[in-house]
C-alpha cells in the first residue's frame, strides 16, 4: 500500500525536517495559514498513557478543522487479541491518518505495513520522533539554527536518545551522550551515525561547551519495577545548576516531561530561565499540526 508514514525521523530528509520546523513556527504565529482538514479524522491508538501527546494531537486536528478519535487498549479489539494487521486494514478504511503510542516498535511497523493511510509514531520503546520535532522547533525559536552546535544527552540511552541520534544526523549537530554503564543507546545506531555521535565518560564531559542539554526520566513507562535499582545506577547523572555550569553560557535545558523533580533534574533547574520545557511542551501541538498537514497532503 502506497502512502507516507512517519515512524522515525529517518522517514524525513534533512530539508523536510528543517521545513517542518519552520512551518511549525509559522503556524504557531499564524494558525489561520494551516491547510484545512475539514471532514478528516485522525485515529489515536494509545497503549501507553499520555498527556502532552494526546492533547497536542487532538487540539491540532481540531484546529485544522478535522476530528480526532481516541482508542485505548481497553477500547479496541487490539486489547483483546485482534491481529494488528486486521485492525490496520479496518481502521485505514475509516480514518485518514493514525497515530500510535505503544511499547513494541515492531508493532508500529507492522501496522504501517498494512495501513492504506499515513501512520505516525506517537512513541514506542525505541523512538519518539514527534518530540524531536518540538525540541528542534524550540531550539530554533530561542537560538536559531542548531547546525554545528553541541548537544548533550544525559541519562538513559532510551527512545528519546535514539531520536536525538537521528536528529543529529539529519540536522548536522554534534551529540554527546553520557549514560551509566549498561544504559547506553543502541550500539548499532550509534555506530551508524558515529560522525555525529560520541559516547562520553561522564556527564561533565558530555555537557562541556554544549548549547543544549537534554535529559529524561530514569525509568520510563513499563520500567516502574526497576525504579529503585535505577535510582542507584543513575546517581551522579542529575542535570542541575552545577552540571549546567560546564555548558555554554547561553545553553538551554530541555526535558520531554513529565519530569521527576529531584531525580533526573533538580527542581531549581526545571524552573530556571535556561529551561525551555514549557515552550517545548506547547510546541508539540504546533509541530504535530505541521506534520499532520504534511502527511495528509503528501
Amino acid at each position: 500500500m502506497s502512502c507516507r508514514h512517519f515512524l522515525t525521523l529517518q522517514d524525513l530528509t534533512a530539508s523536510e525536517f528543517e521545513a517542518l520546523i519552520h512551518r511549525a513556527i509559522e503556524l504557531k504565529r499564524s494558525p489561520e495559514l494551516a491547510s484545512r482538514a475539514d471532514g478528516r479524522t485522525l485515529g489515536l491508538i494509545f497503549e501507553k498513557s499520555s498527556t502532552r501527546t494526546r492533547v497536542a494531537f487532538e487540539v491540532a486536528m481540531n484546529q485544522l478543522g478535522g476530528n480526532a478519535l481516541f482508542l485505548s487498549s481497553n477500547d479496541s479489539q487490539l486489547g483483546r487479541g485482534e491481529p494488528v494487521e486486521d485492525t490496520a486494514r479496518v481502521l485505514s478504511r475509516m480514518v485518514d491518518c493514525v497515530a500510535i503510542r505503544t511499547f513494541d516498535h515492531a508493532m508500529l511497523v507492522n501496522f504501517a505495513a498494512h495501513s492504506s493511510v499515513p501512520v505516525i509514531n506517537a512513541l514506542t520503546d525505541d523512538y519518539h520522533p514527534c518530540q524531536l520535532l518540538a525540541d528542534m522547533q524550540t531550539f530554533v525559536e530561542h537560538r536559531g539554527s542548531i547546525r554545528g552546535k553541541r548537544v548533550a544527552w544525559i541519562g538513559d540511552g532510551n527512545n528519546m536518545c535514539h531520536s536525538y541520534i537521528n536528529a543529529a544526523a539529519l540536522l548536522g549537530f554534534e551529540l554527546a551522550v553520557a549514560s551509566p554503564a549498561g544504559f547506553e543507546p543502541n550500539a548499532d545506531l550509534v555506530a551508524a551515525h558515529s560522525a555525529r555521535v560520541q559516547l562520553s565518560a561522564t556527564p561533565q564531559e558530555a555537557v562541556a561547551g554544549a548549547s543544549l542539554v537534554v535529559t529524561d526520566v530514569w525509568a520510563s513507562m513499563g520500567q516502574e519495577e526497576e525504579q529503585t535499582e535505577r535510582l542507584k545506577r543513575f546517581e551522579g547523572f542529575q542535570v542541575n545548576a552545577e552540571l549546567m555550569a560546564h555548558a555554554a553560557a547561553d545553553a538551554l535545558f530541555m526535558h520531554c516531561l513529565p519530569a521527576h523533580r529531584g531525580e533526573e533534574v533538580s527542581a531549581e533547574l526545571l524552573d530556571d530561565t535556561a529551561s525551555v520545557v514549557w515552550d517545548e511542551a506547547e510546541n508539540r501541538m504546533h509541530s504535530q499540526k505541521a506534520l499532520i498537514e504534511l502527511l495528509l497532503n503528501s
